[in-house]
């Protein structure tokens, strides 16, 4: 696959994610407001609390992978996709498939 393609594909993936976490995330806040909702005592599950966290710990790692992808493409333009960027060598066509946004080769990466 096209390393252009692989990275929009992986893109309109995380921006579904993050839309996914997003609505989650404002769903939490309602539950939130709700006066009545007394998770703090409730000994069935994680508290709205810690849902939220989760949440947001997970919204900020889409972003910055989103922002990973970003800078991809950008080598993409510029000539050094695939380049890894410590030691000069090609990335493996393998690790790019399952990481398009990958700036080093394994080696290097390990």
């Amino acid at each position: 696959m096209d390393p252009i393609e692989r990275l929009r594909e992986r893109e309109r993936e995380l921006q579904a994610q993050l839309a996914r976490l997003d609505a989650d995330d404002a769903a939490l806040r309602v539950d939130r407001s709700d006066a009545t909702a007394d998770d703090e005592h409730d000994p069935e599950g994680s508290t709205l609390s810690g849902e939220w966290q989760r949440v947001d710990a997970l919204r900020m790692s889409t972003r910055d992978e989103l922002a990973q992808v970003a800078i991809a493409l950008a080598r993409v333009d510029a000539g050094t996709y695939g380049v890894c960027e410590r030691c000069g060598r090609p990335i493996p066509e393998a690790r790019l498939e399952v990481r398009p946004q990958a700036t080093m080769c394994v080696a290097c990466a390990s």
